[in-house]
């Protein structure tokens, strides 16, 4: 499975993004695909995840509210649309794909494909 990951960009605070996560190869072993982030100097963290067939998602509580995650199965497609930026929401966003499901939420599965990163960055 690869995965393109695309949408990042400079905004205001208070501003909105679109990031846009495109699977190929073998999305037919996709169970769920899930955004990560990792800001400057900081650990990466789970921010949203979904189910690749199904009704389940995942937020961070730290964006609950502010982002909606959502897919296209049509074009193997994974958006986070992202509203109410904070400049604490600065970081390079990744998209990852878990393939061999647990029996754990969203936010634990093992996301075994990454893609390459795309900046996110909000001016106070």
């Amino acid at each position: 499975v690869q995965l393109q990951a695309s949408g990042g960009g400079l905004v205001q605070a208070g501003g909105s993004l679109r990031l846009s996560c495109a699977a190929s190869g073998r999305t037919f072993m996709l169970y769920a695909v899930g955004w990560f982030r990792q800001p400057p100097g900081k650990e990466r963290e789970f921010v949203a995840g979904i189910d690749w067939s199904g009704p389940s998602t995942d937020y961070a509580d730290s964006v609950k509210g502010r982002f909606t995650i959502s897919r296209d199965n049509a074009k193997n497609t994974v958006h986070l649309q992202m509203n109410s930026l904070k400049p604490e929401d600065t970081a390079e966003y990744y998209c990852a794909a878990d393939t061999d499901p647990v029996n754990q939420p969203l936010r634990y599965q093992r996301f075994d494909y990454w893609g390459q990163g795309t900046l996110v960055t909000v001016s106070s």
